[in-house]
This record gives structure tokens, C-alpha cells and sequence, in this order.
């Protein structure tokens, strides 16, 4: 009987530690693929960050050999003026005030040389501050595989492009509650750069739209848009001086609006981060 109850007593011990390696390598699985998304998310967002770098490199090369060029034209002046003066003086056929104005051109155009060094050095400066600013609102959004949402840089130019069927019900011009939180990730990056001025611009498609309130598209895009800025101002205390509302109507299509899918991507609400020219027109005011 004493051998029967040991047998029974084994069997039930085997049994449990059976049950918790079990749940042990059940646990273990589920960390692997949690690891595992997460590495995918990863390697989205690097392939994202390199296109971004791609783009942005491709820009600064077109400014370098505009530069380039500029900065051979200078050369070739300066050696055609000095030679050309050289010559005048040993002939003795100008005036010491024509000599002085010459040496004075030459004194310009070095410069004008340190002035596009300068330029060169404050869009590089802008290049970075771009490239951050994307990062931090694709890391803020989150979901980069979300095709609702497309955040890049164009030209030195940052842009935000957010669906309408991510913030507005078909024909409607309310913001939903789901486009509050995306608006909110989107404001709390922006929030971070009180002096970057911003505009908030209403696209539709070419579908025909009117209610009794609203006249066309026109109307709608305009309204779609100032409920954006309303929304970023009054919930998420963003400073309306900084922003501006615009409505484009379905003139600036961004895709064909024949099918279904191409006016579906014409319906949307883009933020561009207007450039901060009033730098680059101080570098082109007088020295004092």
C-alpha cells in the first residue's frame, strides 16, 4: 500500500513540473514575438530614416555644385579684374579714383564669397534641424506602416499628411475623436518650436459637394482645415499667430481623381512647416 501511495506521489510531482515548463516555454514564446515586432517596427523606421537622409543628401549635392559653379565664376572674375588692373596701372592710362573703384569691385566680390559660404553653412544648419524635426514627429506618431499619415521633407520643406477618413467623416468638417489623439502627438513636437510658423492646408477630391451651408469644396477644405488649427489652438494651447488656415479645394491633386484610390488620396489635410526666411533676408541686409 506504502508503495502504491510513493508511485502515485511521483506521478503527481512529474506531472506539475510538466504543467510549469510548459507555461515557462509558453512565456518565453511570447517574449520572442514581442522581440520580434519590435525589431520589425525597427527596421521600418530605419528604412524610413535612410530614405529621409537619401533625400536630404541628394539636396545638399544639388547645393554644392551650384555653390561649385558659383564659386568658379568668382574666380574667373578675380583673375580677369586683377590681371586687367595690372595691366591699366602699368599703362598708365587710368585715374587713381577708376584704379580705387576697381580694387573695390574686388574687395565685393570676396565678399560676396564669404556670403554664399554662409548661405552654404545655414542650409546645411537648416538641413539638420529639418531632419530632426521629422524624426521627432515620427517617433511622437508611431506607426510608421500607417498609410493614413505620411510625414517627409521636400525641397528643405516639412510635411505632414494626415487622411481626411482619419480626421473627418465623409462630408463633414467636425474633427473625430480618433484624429484628437493623432493631432495631440502631432502638437506636443510642434510645441517644442515656438518660433516655427506652420499652415494648415484642406484638399478634396473633384466629387461635386454642397450643403446649406457650405457652397463647394472649396468651402469644405477651408472649413476642414480651420477646424485643424481650432483643435491645435484651443486643446492643445499652440500659439495662433504661428499658424495659418488655407483651403485648396481639389486643385492640388495629388493623385488621378478617375478611381476611387486616387481621390481618396486627394482627400486630405496637409501641415507644412513654413521655412524661416527672415534668416536668410537678414544675411542679405547691409552690414552696419
Amino acid at each position: 500500500m506504502k508503495q502504491i501511495k510513493y508511485i502515485v506521489s511521483c506521478l503527481m510531482i512529474l506531472t506539475i513540473t510538466s504543467c510549469v515548463s510548459t507555461k515557462k516555454f509558453k512565456g518565453k514564446e511570447n517574449e520572442l514575438a514581442a522581440l520580434q515586432t519590435k525589431y520589425n517596427q525597427l527596421q521600418t523606421d530605419i528604412a524610413a530614416c535612410n530614405d529621409d537622409k537619401a533625400n536630404l543628401n541628394r539636396q545638399k549635392a544639388s547645393l554644392e555644385n551650384d555653390i561649385a559653379n558659383l564659386n568658379k565664376q568668382i574666380d574667373f572674375l578675380k583673375q580677369n579684374n586683377t590681371q586687367a588692373l595690372r595691366q591699366l596701372q602699368d599703362l598708365s592710362v587710368i585715374s587713381a579714383s577708376q584704379a580705387e573703384s576697381i580694387k573695390k569691385s574686388l574687395e565685393n566680390m570676396g565678399a560676396k564669397d564669404a556670403y554664399i559660404q554662409t548661405l552654404q553653412q545655414q542650409m546645411a544648419h537648416k538641413d539638420s534641424l529639418n531632419m530632426v524635426l521629422v524624426m521627432n514627429l515620427k517617433g511622437a506618431v508611431g506607426n510608421m506602416d500607417d498609410k493614413d499619415i505620411n510625414i517627409k521633407v521636400d525641397k528643405g520643406v516639412v510635411y505632414i499628411d494626415i487622411s481626411d477618413k482619419l480626421l473627418f467623416k465623409s462630408g463633414k468638417y467636425e474633427i473625430t475623436k480618433e484624429a484628437k489623439e493623432v493631432l495631440g502627438k502631432v502638437a506636443a513636437v510642434l510645441k517644442n518650436q515656438p518660433d516655427m510658423e506652420f499652415m494648415v492646408e484642406g484638399h478634396t477630391d473633384n466629387i461635386a459637394y454642397k450643403n446649406p451651408v457650405l457652397l463647394d469644396n472649396w468651402d469644405l477644405s477651408v472649413k476642414r482645415a480651420t477646424s485643424v488649427v481650432r483643435i491645435l489652438q484651443k486643446d492643445y494651447g499652440l500659439d495662433p499667430a504661428k499658424m495659418a488656415a488655407a483651403g485648396r479645394g481639389e486643385y492640388k491633386p495629388l493623385a488621378d481623381n478617375s478611381t476611387e484610390e486616387g481621390r481618396a488620396a486627394n482627400r486630405r489635410t496637409r501641415i507644412v512647416i513654413l521655412p524661416q526666411l527672415d534668416q536668410f533676408f537678414k544675411l542679405l541686409e547691409p552690414k552696419q
